[in-house]
Formats: structure tokens, C-alpha cells, sequence
């Protein structure tokens, strides 16, 4: 008589915890990897920026996007043309091991693709775009010269002639 009670006792502890363990194995899907140091990497350039050139100012605000994988920034400025808008988003790929910066313009339709390299407080881009109808490649330096300030310069091939600097200036950040 004993014996029926224990199994009887045992089957009653066993299939709630069988069932809890189950339930839990199916709510606990794994998650996303977590964000490693070349994305860490980004956190530098969140926050708000303002920037300068001989040719160019406006402010420029970068946040994580969710999940922290990347940045989205928005860019505000005035040039010799009048006032634009930028969307910018960067986020570091693994299988290439670069950055990579997509931007697009209120100025007209596509964006721009740069590859941008890391070294010490180095920031290097290389991009193509179109110049007057002819193919030009881009290639810039920002260098972190503090948390707070950030110098840049760009350099511009028309064709596949020789490199020139079209512009510099500086990022201060603000907040």
C-alpha cells in the first residue's frame, strides 16, 4: 500500500517541474550577440556635435540605435549651396573588418557608402561618388584630438587624377 502512495507522490512532483523546465527551454530563445570593443567604439561619437570649415557649419547629434549595435546620426548644416540634411548610420563589420558609414541627402536621391578604417585615434574613410558627371574617389582623416574635439580634412581624385584637399575643419562636441 505503501509503494502506490510514493510513485503516486513522485509522478505529482515530477511532471510540474518536467513541464516548468520545458516552458522555460521555449521562452528563453538565445539572444542577439553582445555588442563587442569595435562597436564599443562607436560610443565615442554619441552625443551632439557643432562643425566648422571655411565652407561649411551645423550641428550633428549621434545615438545608439537599439539593440547597440550602431549609430544613427542627424546632420543639420549650411554651405555655399544653403541648407541640407543628413542621415547618417555606422556600424562596424565583422566579416570585412572596417566601418562602415551610409549617408543620405535631403539633396537628392541615393547616399554615400564609406569604409572607414581605425587606427589609435585615427578615423580613416574612402568613398566614390560622382562629380560633374565624372567618377571622383574621396578619402578623409578625423582624428580625435580630445573627448571633446575632432579635426577633419577630405581629399578629392576627379577621375584618376591626382589627390587634393578640398576641405578641413573641426567637430566640438556640446553635449
Amino acid at each position: 500500500m505503501r509503494r502506490p502512495a510514493v510513485i503516486t507522490l513522485v509522478l505529482l512532483l515530477a511532471v510540474p517541474c518536467l513541464a516548468l523546465t520545458q516552458a522555460a527551454s521555449q521562452a528563453s530563445p538565445p539572444g542577439p550577440p553582445a555588442p563587442g570593443p569595435e562597436v564599443q567604439r562607436l560610443g565615442f561619437w554619441v552625443g551632439t556635435w557643432t562643425y566648422e570649415s571655411a565652407d561649411v557649419s551645423g550641428t550633428l547629434t549621434y545615438e545608439w540605435m537599439t539593440g547597440g549595435f550602431s549609430v544613427i546620426g542627424r546632420e543639420e548644416g549650411t554651405d555655399r549651396v544653403g541648407k541640407y540634411a543628413h542621415l547618417r548610420i555606422m556600424t562596424f563589420d565583422p566579416a570585412e573588418r572596417v566601418y562602415t558609414f551610409y549617408a543620405v541627402s535631403n539633396r537628392g536621391p541615393g547616399g554615400s557608402l564609406a569604409k572607414i578604417t581605425l587606427a589609435g585615434n585615427t578615423w580613416h574613410g574612402e568613398w566614390q561618388a560622382t562629380v560633374g558627371g565624372r567618377p571622383a574617389a574621396f578619402r578623409g582623416d578625423l582624428v580625435e584630438v580630445t573627448p571633446s574635439l575632432v579635426t577633419w580634412k577630405v581629399e578629392r581624385s576627379l577621375g584618376a587624377g591626382p589627390w587634393t584637399q578640398i576641405t578641413d575643419g573641426k567637430y566640438t562636441r556640446v553635449k
